[in-house]
């Protein structure tokens, strides 16, 4: 079986006030933190530069619809377009259509609770400057 899910491409949740979060989470807990999270830095098995996103999001947020979920995860994957294709002939329900980016590929799947997951074939080259 080909390689599906890479590694863990970023935990997102709701928050009342994700500034306040941001903020307590870099006083605290040391996190590096912007206006969209943290980004972890790393290395795969390879040696190549990947990351990892933490981001709290505003409670009213609609980015993880349909799911009703206070969270979603985002996994890294290889492939995006034919992923997608196969999950969707095993009957996983696909979610919107697929949207690119500088740094990568995104789509959407719903788990069977409900769960808005979204995978990312990223282009990690994109950060590094």
């Amino acid at each position: 079986m080909k390689k599906r899910v890479t590694g863990l491409g970023g935990f997102f949740f709701k928050s009342k006030d994700p500034k306040a979060v941001r903020n307590w989470y870099n006083k605290h807990l040391g996190l590096n933190t912007d206006d969209y999270g943290c980004t972890f830095w790393w290395n795969d098995e390879k040696g190549n530069k990947c990351s990892t996103q933490w981001s709290p999001f505003d409670e009213n947020t609609e980015y993880f619809k349909p799911s009703e979920k206070e969270f979603m995860m985002n996994f890294r994957v290889e492939n995006l377009v034919e992923l997608l294709k196969t999950l969707k002939e095993e009957g996983v329900t696909v979610v919107g259509e697929i949207e690119e980016y500088e740094y990568g590929k995104f789509g959407w799947i719903l788990d069977p609770e409900g769960n808005k997951i979204e995978l990312w074939e990223p282009i990690d080259s994109a950060f590094i400057s």
